[in-house]
């Protein structure tokens, strides 16, 4: 009579997806350049930061903050 072996269960962890996002509100683009609120909107006023709007609401493309990022090393 044979024995049978019992199954091996083996942990694995857990698969995490992560949403990266293509446009930021301002206070998240504020966070991003490590602003404040008040100075992006100023930044938006200005033109110097990009902006599209979706209805009402005001966002800010993840590319515009690297663009502004680009021509403040430019600019140094």
């Amino acid at each position: 009579m044979s024995t049978a072996t019992p199954p091996v269960y083996v942990e694995t962890a857990p698969t995490i997806t992560a949403v990266v996002p293509l446009l930021y509100r301002v206070e998240e683009a504020a966070e991003a350049l490590r602003l404040s609120r008040s100075q992006v909107y100023e930044l938006i006023r200005s033109g110097a930061l990009r902006t599209v709007k979706i209805g009402g609401r005001r966002r800010v493309p993840v590319t515009a903050c690297a663009e502004y990022v680009n021509t403040l090393e430019v600019a140094a």
